[in-house]
């Protein structure tokens, strides 16, 4: 196998390369409206077979960081078509990772008349930054049967006019990283008694309704999904009892819908998470059959390839796309990569942004 050579992702996106530039909050959408700093942001980075965007929230409820970007509004789209279009200039490909940040949010970030939602009233531990210091995560309220119903609809409308309307090339659902979906999946977080909680299939059942609803509007092969299996992050129980037949059912009834992959983020290298009781990455491959992106600590064509020899398709690389935009021709070429400044990275602004 060879990182540099190209990829067909389902039957529409042929990728350059199976170099894929990991989604990396940064912060940068004044008004949650992409614009034209983020244009630049990732032209820049279009060197990568395939870029997954920045968690971009499908509804006003779900934008729990300061200035991340919305994809339900008409200057959103705009905004987002602005970028397509520059990305497909540079002859690269790009999907918008739809973020519902859940119960991961702080009132003082979000837009007048957003509902702080999650599966159940449980609030996360931690705390959420804002643009006047660190504050608790809200207090959620447990969605209604209605409210879950329309949530799945605000996905399938972003999703929609985000392929149709600004011209990208795909979605991925972020169930990782302790945001809403990941709050369903996980039982520390779901305690609900109803048909969305409980039961492996309960658990599961709003993310894959959601999937099956999005690839019906667009196609499958335009779907992603990303998850986290033994992640921590945002106040995740990492491990519990049904966790590995937990994601073996979902990879299963992923592959029913033919998804274009699952993307399994591993949280030991950047979130310090515990090490992995099982080969979990193998096991969702085993049962998706499909295609699989993983990465972590990827700074060497030889650390991509060993990920591509361990039997999985694509190589997510995050943190080194922040500082070398031209990331795939450093490694190529085996030219030392440029250090991320970690103080600009959610930082308003060009420095630490566009100007590497």
């Amino acid at each position: 196998m060879n990182i540099f050579n190209s990829f067909q992702l389902g039957k529409s996106t042929e990728l350059k390369n199976r170099i894929v530039m990991a989604p990396l909050t940064r912060c940068r959408a004044t008004n949650n409206i992409p614009n034209q700093l983020m244009v630049k942001y990732y032209q820049q980075r279009a060197s990568a077979g395939l870029i997954i965007s920045e968690g971009t929230s499908p509804s006003l409820n779900g934008l729990g960081y300061p200035r991340i970007p919305g994809a339900f509004s008409d200057e959103q789209i705009n905004g987002w078509k602005t970028i397509a279009d520059a990305v497909h200039l540079e002859n690269g490909k790009i999907f918008v990772q739809l973020m519902h940040t859940g119960r991961i949010t702080a009132k003082a970030n979000m837009p007048s008349g957003a509902i702080t939602l999650a599966p159940s009233s449980i609030q996360a531990a931690g705390e959420m930054f804002t643009e006047t210091g660190m504050v608790a995560h809200e207090m959620p309220k447990a969605m209604t049967l209605q409210e879950i119903e329309s949530t799945q609809n605000e996905y399938v409308n972003a999703a929609t006019r985000l392929v149709n309307e600004a011209g990208i090339d795909g979605v991925e659902l972020h169930a990782a990283n302790g945001y809403l979906m990941n709050q369903f999946i996980n039982p520390k977080s779901n305690i609900r008694e109803d048909q969305y909680g409980g039961s492996i299939e309960n658990r599961t059942r709003f993310v894959l309704e959601t999937a099956r609803k999005i690839a019906n509007e667009i196609g499958s092969d335009k779907v992603g999904i990303r998850v986290s299996p033994y992640g921590a992050y945002n106040d995740m129980q990492s491990d519990y009892e049904t966790l590995e037949n937990t994601f073996i059912y979902l990879a299963q009834e992923l592959a029913k819908i033919e998804i274009a992959y699952i993307h399994i983020v591993d949280q030991r290298v950047a979130f310090g998470a515990p090490d992995f009781t099982t080969d979990i990455k193998k096991t969702i491959k085993e049962n998706f059959k499909g295609n699989i992106i993983s990465g972590g600590d990827v700074n060497t064509t030889e650390k991509a390839e060993a990920i591509l020899n361990s039997g999985l398709d694509l190589v997510y690389v995050g943190r080194p796309f922040i500082s070398n935009p031209d990331f795939v021709e450093k490694i190529q070429n085996e030219k030392e990569l440029v250090a991320p400044d970690m103080d600009t990275f959610y930082s308003p602004g060009e420095k630490g942004y566009t100007d590497y």
